[in-house]
């Protein structure tokens, strides 16, 4: 089900979709599996076809390790393409071991793989992968918080995690820019707004920001 504002006036032709899941593997590894889908509508490519047309899938995954977040293994899966040389390049793809998703890592990939040297999908679906596998250090630190002791060490560690989201984050956006507000504030230990979402969650559910808040530093 697309989450796209339907144009029924308009005629449909061509849909791409991205999808990019990651996984706890443990304390300190994250599965990413994501892939890019290319369909065409019934009828277009082929006349009197009534059923929609896939031309492109691929499946790829990375195992991360945490808080480096560099990249253990790596791989891709031809599922869906129009040559049949299109599979040939997915070893290339190997060499993203190694290297890290943080910061320069668009820039790394283009010069790895873009053009001729790897397969624009794959090349565009690894560019959003990395931003997801960011995101999802966010819930690894809530999930740790949940269940760390309250010993000197795991304070530091966690800080320590929390200094390395924050400088991965700085001048990805307005929001996050190194002399803007929102850094500012958090560096100086104030307290940031709640995110949208969750503050409108919260107030559908009848529960307060402070109770959630508390959660996460009380380890409760």
């Amino acid at each position: 089900m697309s989450i796209l504002p339907p144009e029924d006036s308009l005629e449909l032709i061509h849909t791409r979709t991205y999808e990019t899941r990651v996984y706890l593997v443990d304390g300190n590894t994250m599965l990413a599996r994501a892939a890019v889908q290319d369909v065409k509508p019934p009828n277009l490519y082929i006349k009197d076809d009534p059923l929609p047309l896939e031309i492109h899938q691929m499946q790829m995954f990375m195992r991360v390790q945490m808080p480096t977040l560099e990249i253990l293994d790596a791989g891709v899966d031809f599922e869906t393409h129009p040559h049949s040389a299109c599979p040939s390049i997915a070893v290339h793809y190997k060499e993203l071991i190694g290297l890290s998703v943080a910061r320069g890592f668009t820039h790394k990939i283009r010069e790895l793989f873009g053009g001729p040297r790897g397969c624009t999908h794959t090349t565009a679906l690894l560019q959003a992968m990395a931003p997801a596998v960011v995101q999802a250090t966010w819930s690894m630190a809530l999930r740790s918080s949940l269940e760390s002791s309250s010993s000197e060490a795991d304070k530091a560690s966690a800080e320590e995690a929390h200094k390395q989201r924050i400088a991965g984050n700085l001048n990805t956006c307005h929001v996050w820019a190194e002399d803007g507000e929102h850094v500012q504030l958090i560096r100086t230990g104030g307290q940031s707004e709640t995110m949208i979402p969750i503050a409108i969650r919260l107030a559908e559910l009848g529960r307060s920001e402070d109770e959630w808040r508390e959660r996460f530093t009380s380890g409760d």
